[in-house]
């Protein structure tokens, strides 16, 4: 079989070609008023970080319209709240310093994605910022922004995701339980694990709201 890999940049553009001058200007630095809007009213979002080894990471964040906040025209920040303890995007973050961010709004095909460089903080002003929206944090996740703009629409209209006709019967599907089965091998109980699944992330969440 022959070694198909692409190696180099030149061996990408020459099946790509280049992205035109408008396409190239649309990243810019700096967060404008109508970016701001959306940031802030934005409840999802999937964080991407990596090792200085390499490996990446995503995850999903999220949280009431406020969750994440714009701290000015350079900077947003948004609050850890309650996960596993793997604490890989946390570690990548410490390690290396950057991140991407993708931050989807229900409904939309469209989406902004921010990336730029990012640390960790504990600064009690900044934790205690988010105590209207979700209890005070741990560690708030802080991303200056090198690059910020709109992605285009052609993923979320392929996928057709907004659109319940095309979702699958979750039933249909393998369970969280069976999934983590079949991942690990482990023997498990799926309606006793998927019970306690389910009650782990109600009370998370329970806990997370202001003033719990």
């Amino acid at each position: 079989m022959t070694d198909s890999r692409i190696s180099t940049d030149a061996e990408l553009r020459a099946l790509y070609g280049h992205p035109s001058e408008v396409v190239k200007g649309k990243k810019v630095p700096h967060i404008d008023p109508a970016t701001r809007e959306v940031i802030e009213a934005t409840p999802l979002a999937f964080l991407s970080t990596s090792g200085t080894d390499g490996t990446c990471d995503v995850s999903p964040r999220g949280g009431p319209a406020g969750w994440l906040r714009v701290l000015d025209e350079r900077t947003i920040a948004f609050p850890d709240l309650s996960g596993n303890k793997l604490l890989d995007s946390l570690q990548n973050i410490v390690e290396n310093g950057h991140a991407g961010m993708l931050l989807v709004m229900p409904g939309r095909d469209d989406c902004v994605r921010v990336d730029g460089r990012a640390h960790l903080s504990t600064d009690p002003e900044l934790l205690a910022s988010f105590g209207e929206v979700v209890r005070p944090p741990k560690v708030a996740v802080v991303i200056e922004v090198d690059n910020l703009f709109i992605h285009c629409t052609k993923a979320f209209r392929r996928s057709e995701v907004w659109n319940p006709e095309t979702w699958h019967d979750r039933e249909s599907l393998p369970s969280p339980a069976a999934l983590l089965a079949s991942m690990t091998g482990f023997e498990l109980d799926e309606q006793v694990v998927n019970t306690a699944l389910d009650d782990g992330a109600t009370n998370d969440l329970a806990e997370e709201r202001p003033g719990a």
